[in-house]
């Protein structure tokens, strides 16, 4: 059985777009560009490759999520179901291709980011006060980053492994 998920890593070109079907349905529509970096050794300088745009679907939740979280320009990862259609136009047939999103991320590589959990469907349930410890304030759209403190160094209880014994 043959398997047609991928994998892209870009950059979004402009905002998500969401519509709803008429069952109510959310389905986000954004589109990544992907561009290969290579390293030029003549040159000995990083350099801009060809650029893959890939238009990507995500439906229902986690549409509704990307639209909240994600803008024009961020770095994202995508894993979903690669997808071609064929539509005519002016009399020729064109082939494209989608992506159908099984899940999407923001790529850490350059940025931070500060997650925040939705509370799961139908009502509260759980560890309410974890659930609203983490949301954001009311009118918030990004949750601040929290400054970390930096744990004291933990002196070792034993001494360093110096070899000759396998474990």
């Amino acid at each position: 059985m043959s398997s047609n998920t991928i994998n892209i890593a870009g950059n979004l070109t402009s905002d998500p777009e969401t519509r709803f079907l008429q069952s109510g349905v959310a389905v986000t529509s954004f589109t990544v560009a992907s561009t290969d970096r290579k390293f030029d050794r003549d040159s000995g300088a990083w350099v801009d490759g060809d650029t893959v745009f890939l238009r990507v679907s995500a439906w229902r939740k986690l549409g509704e999520n990307v639209a909240a979280s994600l803008r024009k320009g961020n770095a994202v990862i995508v894993t979903g179901k690669l997808k071609s259609n064929v539509v005519e136009k002016d009399g020729a047939k064109i082939t494209y291709f989608e992506i159908d999103a099984e899940t999407v991320g923001v790529s850490l590589a350059n940025a931070t980011a500060a997650i925040t959990r939705n509370a799961p469907a139908g009502g509260a349930s759980g560890n309410a006060q974890a659930q609203q410890a983490s949301a954001a304030p009311a009118g918030q759209q990004y949750a601040q980053p929290q400054p970390v403190q930096q744990a004291a160094p933990v002196a070792a209880s034993q001494p360093a492994y110096t070899g000759g014994q396998d474990f």
